[in-house]
């Protein structure tokens, strides 16, 4: 299990957090049953008004995490605790209902997450019925509208009465966040919600997410393989490989002096035209593992250039390397240990 402490002693508790987070797949034949291991012991926290950036390649667990979170997914094991209260307790719809609310998703497709039959205040609409039922026909309507004004589409009753393909990806990614927001939200799970998007169209929805968090307060977990935009709207980054957690902590530290090796390969991959070819070259060694009944030891290890014994042998836990800064790795030592350094880093803009 990581290590990460569990909230202090009279410490505030976080709006969102998980102990030992685990989802597991029975995969093959009635005869050859094997288990895909996609989240393994995954600790997280996400806090009020903060954006948490989550961050690794493909196949290394963020959706299922994001899956996990919005309940589509039940846990293997673990635990996940909202505002202090186990999800596993939502036993009722009506409570269940409640959460997801609080909590919904917005997803990677703009093109698919909106329903091209009907208008695009339908889905707004809508989601005010099912999430505030006290507001009258008039008030959902004037308030489907204040939420086009929120997410910047303007004028609003124009856009009310758009279809979805009268608009570009960027407006639709927009109006996926107006009906995430009609739900009145402290938490929104976004799941890659820029990365089918031009660049150009980009800062534009990262500029939105720090808004409302700045202005309405609300929490978001942001899923990304994108460090510059992680850099750009978050606050603190998550790293995964392979299922597991490798390192947390603030952004810019993390970003400055990543511990884990994997980190650093990540950051390795962002374009720099200062380095030379022969560095880019050799920066991978190779392909994610196949989380297919892992075996105990570091999942990296056959990547990593700074591999030891022990990383065979003995899965690494997170552990302290910097002020709120964890990376789980036997190898990477303490901003503050004496007479040690980490491996050599490229310096990156």
């Amino acid at each position: 299990m990581n290590a990460q402490p569990t909230t202090a002693p009279g410490a505030e508790e976080p709006l969102l957090r998980t102990a030992a987070l685990t989802r597991h797949f029975q995969i093959g034949g009635i005869f050859s049953k094997r288990t895909l291991h996609a989240v393994d012991d995954a600790d997280l926290t996400i806090g009020r008004g903060e954006i948490v950036a989550l961050a690794g390649e493909s196949g290394s667990g963020k959706s299922t995490i994001a899956r996990l979170l919005a309940m589509v997914y039940t846990p293997t094991s673990g635990e996940i605790f909202f505002e202090g209260r186990p999800l596993s307790r939502l036993r009722s719809r009506k409570d269940q209902l409640a959460y997801r609310s609080q909590a919904p998703m917005v997803f990677q497709d703009p093109f698919s997450s909106i329903n091209p039959v009907y208008r695009i205040s339908h889905g707004i609409l809508r989601s005010l019925v099912l999430h505030r039922p006290e507001l009258d026909a008039a008030q959902r309507t004037a308030e489907a509208e204040r939420l086009l004004t929120v997410v910047g589409l303007t004028p609003a009753a124009a856009y009310m009465n758009k279809y979805p393909y009268e608009m570009s990806g960027g407006q639709r990614q927009r109006v996926g966040f107006a009906q995430a927001l009609a739900s009145n939200p402290k938490l929104i799970i976004a799941d890659e919600p820029v990365s089918m998007l031009d660049v150009s169209i980009r800062i534009g929805l990262l500029n939105l997410m720090t808004e409302l968090r700045d202005q309405a307060g609300v929490s978001f977990l942001y899923i990304t393989h994108d460090l510059a935009s992680a850099r750009y709207a978050a606050d603190r980054l998550v790293v995964m490989y392979a299922g597991t957690i490798v390192e947390h902590g603030p952004i810019e530290d993390i970003l400055a002096r990543p511990k884990h090796p994997y980190t650093q390969l990540l950051l390795a991959t962002v374009p720099d035209p200062r380095a030379p070819l022969a560095d880019l070259a050799g920066a991978d060694r190779g392909e994610p593992p196949k989380v297919v009944d892992p075996r105990p030891g570091c999942r990296f290890r056959a990547r990593c250039p700074v591999a030891v014994d022990e990383c065979a042998t003995v899965t690494p836990l997170l552990r302290d390397l910097g002020p709120r800064h964890l990376a789980a790795c036997h190898v990477t030592q303490p901003d503050t240990a004496p007479g040690t350094t980490a491996p050599p880093q490229r310096e990156h803009a």
